[in-house]
């Protein structure tokens, strides 16, 4: 995992996005999840989980978030 904003966002048709706005949220998304990540992962390790195992644990979580194209 970078803490860093990706240099482009690939778009769904391979395209990268290019709308400002859409640019700004992903970057505000991207920092804010980087923020609240570090700050868990760091809390968890402090606390005595096994850091290894944390790792798992987070990107379970984030390979389970489902779809939301799927909900549609």
């Amino acid at each position: 995992m970078s803490l860093s904003p990706p240099a482009s966002w690939p778009g769904a048709d391979g395209q990268p996005v290019s709308c400002r706005e859409k640019l700004k949220m992903l970057a505000e998304n991207h920092q804010e999840l980087a923020t609240v990540l570090r700050d868990t992962f760091e809390d968890a390790v402090l606390m005595g989980v096994d850091e290894a195992e944390m790792r798992r644990i987070l990107n379970e979580m984030i390979s389970s978030l489902p779809s939301p194209k799927r909900a549609a």
